[in-house]
């Protein structure tokens, strides 16, 4: 297996790919999960790690409110929401989301176009287990 698939083979969609997904990976020897693909576990460098999609849950960590874009194609969308989400499978992401999440807010992921490619989103979510 190599890695970049997930445990059925396929490697999962990855919006830095062009994809509408978000991949994990996990390391087969110590279980280490983390976020942006690598060729070996920065934990303990076993060199097999398994691609897999979050389940998409997670808890704001941080948010700010962008008022000042990057470039023209973020500034048609300012002002926007960036958040830091600690992810329930450990790692923490970046990305955009709804203009209302504070911190402490349980959310879920979602992808929405940006710029003219798909970027991760995160919206309130509606999960009824969540704290």
């Amino acid at each position: 297996m190599s890695a970049h698939d997930d445990a059925a083979g396929a490697a999962p969609a990855d919006w830095t790919r062009g994809g509408r997904g978000l991949a994990l990976q996990r390391c087969a020897r110590c279980t280490h999960v983390w976020y942006f693909r690598r060729d070996f576990c920065p934990a303990c460098g076993a060199t097999d790690p398994v691609s897999f999609a979050p389940a998409g849950l997670g808890t704001v960590d941080a948010s700010t409110l962008v008022h000042r874009a990057p470039d023209d194609a973020f500034r048609a969308l300012a002002p926007y929401r960036l958040v830091l989400v600690s992810l329930d499978e450990g790692p923490r992401v970046m990305a955009h989301g709804e203009p209302s999440l504070a911190i402490g807010a349980r959310v879920r992921l979602s992808f929405r176009e940006a710029a003219g490619r798909p970027v991760p989103y995160f919206e309130p979510s509606q999960d009824p287990d969540a704290p």
